[in-house]
C-alpha cells in the first residue's frame, strides 16, 4: 500500500475498527507502511476526538472498561441471548453431577434451564441461583457463606473461599464481565474475582457463559488468563476474529444459535 495522507490514514483506521472492533499498532504499521510512532500519534488524535479507545498495543472501537451495575439492571440486558446460552449449557450436565455455579445474570438463566432427571449437587455463591434450584427435590443445593454483595446478591470473602477446599467439582459454570485475549477473564469486583479463582482451582473443567457484549471488555478484577478456560458458550453476535483467537488457544467455543437451541 502506498503512503496515505493523514486524513485517509485516519479513515482507514476507523473503517477497520468498525469492521473488526479492535486494531493493533503493529498490524496498522505494516498495512499503512508507516512507523509505529506515527500510528500511536494517529490513535492518540483519534482518541482525543472520541472516535476510539486506546489500549496496550492498539485501540478498540468501544470503551473496554466496565463499571459495576446492579444485578436487577443487568438481568434483562441481552435476555434472549442469555436464555439460549443457558439452555445450551444445561445440556452439559451429566447424571449425578457435582457442579459449581458462579454468580451473575447469565448463569442465572443457566440455572433456570436446569431440570435434571437424576440427582444433581450444586454449590454456588449466588443467592438467586440457590433459590431457583432449591425448588427441585433431586437437586442438593449448597449455598456458600460470606459477605453478601448488595449489587450482585452473591457472597464473596475468605469464608466462601475456604469452604471450596472441601469439595471437588466436575464443572464450573462461570459468568464474567469481560473477556479479553490479552487480559483474560475479569469482573468488576476484586473480591468476586478472587473467589472465582478459587472456584477454578476446585473444578476439573471451567465453562464460561458469556453473551457477545462481554468480548473485548475488561473489569477491574482479573480472574484468570484464558489458558485456564476449557470452554466458552456465547451467542452468534460474538466477534468472529476474537472467537477465532480463542479457538487457536485451544478453547472449545460453542455458539447458542437461535435456530438450533
Amino acid at each position: 500500500m502506498s503512503v496515505l495522507s493523514l486524513t485517509d490514514r485516519h479513515q482507514f483506521i476507523i473503517n477497520k475498527l468498525q469492521e473488526t472492533g479492535s486494531v493493533s499498532v503493529v498490524e496498522l504499521s505494516k498495512e499503512l507502511n508507516v512507523s509505529a510512532v506515527t500510528i500511536r500519534k494517529d490513535l492518540e488524535l483519534l482518541e482525543g476526538k472520541k472516535l476510539l479507545y486506546r489500549n496496550h498495543g492498539g485501540a478498540t472501537y468501544t470503551d473496554p472498561y466496565i463499571t459495576d451495575r446492579h444485578v436487577k439492571d443487568k438481568l434483562f440486558l441481552h435476555e434472549p441471548e442469555k436464555e439460549r446460552i443457558g439452555r445450551l449449557a444445561a445440556q452439559l450436565i451429566q447424571p449425578n453431577d457435582c457442579i459449581l455455579i458462579a454468580s451473575g445474570t447469565t448463569v442465572y438463566y443457566f440455572a433456570k434451564n436446569i431440570n435434571p432427571t437424576e440427582t444433581l449437587t450444586v454449590v454456588t455463591p449466588g443467592l438467586n441461583v440457590a433459590l431457583e434450584l432449591n425448588q427441585y427435590s433431586n437437586i442438593e443445593v449448597i449455598q456458600l457463606g460470606g459477605i453478601m454483595r448488595k449489587t450482585s446478591s452473591s457472597v464473596t470473602g475468605a469464608y466462601a473461599e475456604s469452604i471450596l477446599k472441601d469439595f471437588s467439582f466436575s464443572k464450573l459454570f462461570l459468568g464474567v464481565d469481560g473477556i479479553d485475549p490479552e487480559f483474560g477473564l475479569s469482573t468488576t469486583n476484586m473480591m468476586e474475582a478472587q473467589l472465582n479463582k478459587k472456584m477454578i482451582e476446585a473444578s476439573q473443567k471451567t465453562i464460561v457463559l458469556a453473551d457477545s457484549s462481554k468480548f473485548g471488555k475488561k473489569g477491574f478484577g482479573k480472574i484468570c488468563d484464558l489458558s485456564a478456560v476449557q470452554q466458552i458458550i456465547t451467542d452468534s453476535n460474538a466477534p468472529a476474529h476474537l472467537l477465532t483467537r480463542l479457538q487457536e488457544m485451544g478453547i472449545d467455543v460453542k455458539i447458542a444459535d437461535a435456530t438450533k437451541v
